[in-house]
């Protein structure tokens, strides 16, 4: 990830701007924009359907945005040049079983 050497950890660790997904006509994602510092922990919560698992796999660099930015130590996600396998070594997804919690 050759840009990451410009980041620096006061720095966001992923910096998320004005992020769109779009499925055809259903738009997923609707100008998302946030930052998460190193060593923070956050959970993405949600009903079905409402882009949990898109947002994770556009930061993992397994789905294109359609428009916006989405950066891991300041190596845009979306660069052609990007070492997508070096940064699927950074970049670790959790997923709750859907029946974590029945009574939901």
């Amino acid at each position: 990830m050759e840009s990451a050497m410009t980041w620096t950890p006061d720095q966001p660790i992923v910096a998320i701007k004005d992020v769109h997904k779009s499925f055809g006509e259903v738009e997923v994602l609707k100008g998302l924009t946030f930052d998460v510092a190193k060593g923070d922990v956050i959970c993405i919560i949600g009903p079905s359907g409402s882009g949990k698992s898109t947002l994770l796999r556009c930061i993992n660099a397994l789905i294109p945005i359609n428009e916006g930015s989405i950066k891991v130590e300041g190596q845009e996600v979306h660069d052609p040049e990007l070492d997508e396998l070096a940064l699927r070594r950074k970049v670790g997804m959790v997923f709750q079983q859907f029946n974590l919690f029945p009574h939901k």
